[in-house]
């Protein structure tokens, strides 16, 4: 019992699953509002990949829509034009469709290693300035490619990113990211960010470690590509232009840069958010930009910054675990007893 107390996420992860799947096959969320969670699963998954460069090494990525499209031509690439998955048996459709959500990760990293090598052996805003290059050059590519679409866009992309497949996919990218930033790996990139240069004297390898952290960030764009190629099933080259690479950015600013928590609430919020203000039309946008001054004048931090859920059990130094029970006001906790001592 006490075991299952202090890992209290191995029962509530899959019951969170399990309540949003019960209520999509009851009818109660219909398609529109599971396509929305969905999407948001996705964002979250963009954010923690921008997070390992920007929050945990230090580094300024404004380009890295250019590495989710990557990942999302390649494996609807496999899965429409080169091995037609549409028309196989759903189990191995399912066994496609992980093969082309890995190939597009591995191409994706394949280039944040060729951006990376060379930019972040420099000081200074390189990389942001390479980054969104490459992702104006990768639309460009594509824009005059006739097997991925060309500029009219790729149609007829099998649906086979199904909710737990995103769901499962964010679930891994946490943890994958929580292992990472409590690693020596982690540790490294954050004296990195802090101080390039007392880093550097402590005997870090700086090059390589903004290497390795770039790279596993391009992969995790890579995968939460396809994701979205395989929700949409429609693929434009112009939705992942600088505008989307902003958003993420916002997503990540808002919820709190060098936090696990703060990415994932920053890009739920933000992506729901604008779909639950739809109602009030013109006025959504003015709510929504709103909202961000206040976050960005009163929360400088984020929504979440310097914090971490407790059931990712960071033991990095400089962050507060928060649990359900900081919730709850100091005055009722005592009542109840369940302040600790």
């Amino acid at each position: 019992m006490e075991g299952l107390k202090k890992h209290s996420e191995i029962i509530c992860i899959p019951l969170l699953f399990l309540i949003l799947f019960g209520l999509q096959k009851s009818g109660f969320l219909n398609n529109y509002i599971m396509q929305i969670i969905m999407l948001a699963g996705i964002n979250i998954i963009m954010t923690l990949s921008l997070n390992l460069v920007t929050g945990i090494t230090g580094q300024s990525s404004i380009g890295h829509a250019g590495f989710m499209s990557v990942g999302a031509y390649m494996a609807a690439l496999m899965t429409t034009v080169l091995l037609k998955a549409s028309k196989m048996p759903e189990p191995v459709q399912w066994i496609v469709f992980l093969w082309a959500t890995f190939f597009g990760g591995v191409c994706a990293a394949i280039c944040g290693y060729l951006v990376g090598t060379p930019t972040l052996r420099l000081k200074g805003d390189y990389l942001a300035i390479v980054t969104l290059g490459f992702g104006e050059v990768i639309r460009a590519i594509v824009r005059i490619t006739p097997v991925v679409g060309g500029a009219k866009g790729l149609t007829g992309v099998p649906r086979l990113a199904t909710f737990f497949w995103v769901y499962t996919f964010v679930i891994l990218t946490i943890y994958i990211c929580r292992n990472f930033i409590d690693s020596s790996y982690g540790r490294a990139c954050m004296a990195i960010r802090d101080n390039e240069i007392a880093a550097d004297t402590m005997g870090i390898n700086v090059t390589r470690y903004k290497i390795v952290a770039f790279v596993l960030s391009a992969f995790i764009a890579g995968v939460a590509g396809s994701m979205y190629a395989h929700t949409l099933r429609y693929l434009h080259p112009d939705v992942f232009s600088y505008t989307k690479s902003t958003d993420f950015l916002v997503y990540l600013y808002a919820g709190g840069v060098g936090s696990i928590s703060g990415s994932m609430l920053g890009a739920a919020v933000l992506t729901i958010l604008p779909e639950v203000l739809r109602s009030i039309k013109d006025w959504r946008l003015i709510i929504y930009g709103l909202l961000l001054v206040v976050i960005i004048l009163f929360r400088q931090e984020g929504m979440f910054g310097g914090r971490e859920f407790a059931f990712l059990r960071m033991n990095t130094g400089g962050i507060r675990n928060i649990g359900f029970r900081d919730f709850i006001p100091k005055k009722l906790r005592n009542r109840v007893g369940t302040e600790g001592p």
